[in-house]
């Protein structure tokens, strides 16, 4: 019988989370932080003790799950944070756009950066925040997205797991990994 969660612990926090089927015979753990405040509260802490030393700006950071990790991060280390939006909005004037292919969506996903965030990302010192980076399209887009605004190209990228190959993460600041199951 195959196991039906995966068992981690994150900045002395303790999670089994579930898995989920993402291509036939391919399962990833799902880690959804929405509404876990003693989670985000920790693994936020946890990531600004890292961070200290890191000269940077502002946090960027993506629609949805990781703006509670952006906003208590921000929190903690006194620097603001942006988030890129899924939809357009009218009153986000001249935005930029990026998409991005998130493992768990399957399918092309738009990523905004609103008009009046540009000068926050302009020439600034940037650090991406995320929950989990998987696969890596989410900070391809991410990325993108930071090119475009002409942040400074010197940025670094915090979050709370990685997943997938261990090796195609060396320089992310996180807490953890998580495999993929292939069964």
């Amino acid at each position: 019988m195959k196991a039906d969660h995966y068992e981690i612990e994150m900045a002395g926090i303790k999670r089994s989370l579930p898995l989920f089927e993402v291509a036939p015979g391919v399962r990833i753990a799902v880690l959804n932080i929405l509404g876990d405040t003693e989670l985000v509260e920790a693994c936020a802490t946890a990531i600004a003790d890292k961070l200290k030393g890191f000269e940077f700006d502002v946090l960027f950071t993506a629609e949805s799950k990781s703006i509670p990790f952006a906003h208590a991060l921000s929190v903690r280390t006194g620097k603001p944070y942006v988030v890129c939006r899924k939809n357009y909005k009218s009153y986000m004037g001249k935005a930029l756009k990026s998409t991005s292919n998130s493992m768990t969506t399957q399918q092309e996903q738009l990523l905004i950066l609103d008009e009046k965030d540009i000068p926050l990302i302009k020439g600034k010192k940037v650090v991406i925040v995320d929950d989990v980076i998987s696969t890596g399209s989410t900070l391809h887009a991410l990325t993108t997205l930071l090119e475009m605004a002409g942040s400074n190209p010197d940025y670094e990228i915090a979050s709370i797991l990685t997943e997938g190959a261990k090796d195609d993460w060396p320089n992310v600041i996180c807490l953890g990994h998580l495999p993929i199951f292939k069964d």
